[in-house]
């Protein structure tokens, strides 16, 4: 069993050393793996610019947009529906 730790530390390098330069490749994976993680819960956890305006949203013309962006709706029916949002719509002075 001595000769055989013997020849594990001679093997080894001695005392878990690895040498010079070996420290810089686990610190680069280190900050690349760190880095993966943080960017995968930017991603989960993060803003949620892309979604569509949900229900409660009170912007009817921005769902609007976004519904024919989509090709959920025609653009005869798109106009359609703007001319009656803003035929109904109090009057707003962001609207133009």
């Amino acid at each position: 069993m001595h000769q055989l730790l013997t020849i594990a530390d001679y093997y080894g390098g001695g005392h878990m050393d690895w040498g010079g330069g070996w420290w810089i490749a686990m610190v680069i994976a280190m900050v690349l793996f760190w880095g993966l993680v943080a960017y995968w819960l930017v991603r989960a956890f993060g803003s949620r610019r892309d979604q569509r305006p949900g229900p409660g949203s009170s912007d009817a013309l921005e769902i609007l947009d976004c519904r024919l962006a989509e090709g959920e709706i025609s653009p005869e029916e798109y106009r359609e529906r703007r001319s009656l949002l803003a035929r109904t719509a109090p009057d707003d002075p962001k609207q133009s």
